[in-house]
């Protein structure tokens, strides 16, 4: 089986996770991936091929995923970053009519999750706790409808990009008015919960852990946690994002009484998969029994109290040559 991986950058886990399931299964499995520059990701170094392709934001970007699916006989691609969610769900009927399965939400889903504010209002529409929210131009007419600390932070952002903890109105007049949302800021702990959605749209399993130590919006210490009101949540998600699929992740802040918010939703892998791969939520394993016709492992079991302590590596290439 031939497996493709867009935007791989510093994904080696996913990789790794990828690598071992296939040998436990019995599958031949050949990992591919794409990324702008593959020479600068170290998970490209990693992969058996990898080819540079245009930014995603590219009308050309499509065609070359596709060229590289016909001629390497992809039969799964699988995204890793909120940029190639939309382009990749309009156009996975011409990845199926060459045989490339592309594990990706509907487009209504992924648009939901690309949107802070749309993901707060679908949210709250069936009944999940959200930050009060406004976008940011209506806050500026009307500042006093939020009160206490806030936070803006972009629309379409990712790994904490942007985000300005304002003291007065007048702190965020210089940001584009449609393109950030200002929320009222909760205070507590702070969780991921990883979840997966089968082909039938049913949830599978839910994984809550507690993000102990973030570096640059991505969890580098978490801890598997059981948390019922977080679990009742990923039982709703599916109706707030119709058509979710596959792998997604959703965020959450805790106060100590008990009471929580949903403040974000990533319809792909999240950066913290790991941590619920190593604790029995196998995701990857999942896949791939589905895209090889195999019987299905997936279950909702998984080990609480599972500790991930993420440390850094280096890949190492030598670009002079004699």
């Amino acid at each position: 089986m031939n497996l493709l991986i867009t935007s791989a950058g510093r994904r080696n886990q996913l990789l790794d996770c990828f690598r071992r399931s296939a040998t436990q299964l019995g599958l031949p499995l050949r990992i591919l991936t794409t990324d702008i520059r593959p020479g600068l990701s170290s998970a490209s170094l990693a992969a058996d091929a990898s080819f540079a392709v245009p930014p995603s934001s590219s009308p050309g970007y499509i065609p070359a995923l596709l060229e590289i699916c016909a001629r390497e006989k992809v039969s799964l691609l699988i995204p890793t970053i909120d940029h190639d969610l939309a382009p990749l769900s309009e156009s996975k009927d011409k990845f199926a009519a060459i045989g490339t399965t592309v594990i990706i939400s509907s487009y209504v889903a992924v648009h939901i999750a690309r949107d802070k504010f749309a993901t707060i209002r679908a949210l709250g529409d069936v009944g999940i706790p959200v930050p009060k929210s406004m976008v940011l131009k209506d806050y500026l007419a009307e500042p006093s409808k939020l009160s206490g600390d806030l936070i803006a932070k972009p629309r379409a952002g990712s790994s904490s990009v942007g985000i300005i903890f304002p003291r007065a109105p007048g702190d965020l007049a210089g940001l584009p008015p449609d393109d950030y949302v200002v929320q009222e800021k909760w205070e507590g702990q702070e969780f991921t919960v990883n979840v997966f959605i089968d082909r039938a749209g049913k949830l599978i399993s839910a994984i809550p852990h507690l993000r102990m130590q973030v570096r640059s919006g991505e969890v580098s210490q978490g801890l598997t946690v059981r948390n019922a009101a977080l679990s009742w949540v990923a039982e709703r998600l599916t109706l707030a994002l119709p058509g979710l699929r596959g792998p997604a992740c959703f965020q959450a802040i805790v106060r100590p009484d008990g009471s929580l918010c949903v403040f974000e939703v990533n319809a792909r892998f999240g950066g913290g998969y790991p941590l619920a791969d190593e604790a029995g939520a196998r995701f990857v394993t999942w896949l791939l029994e589905e895209q090889a016709g195999l019987p299905s492992s997936a279950t909702s079991a998984w080990e609480e109290g599972v500790l991930m302590l993420r440390h850094d590596a280096a890949s190492f290439v030598r670009t002079l040559h004699s």
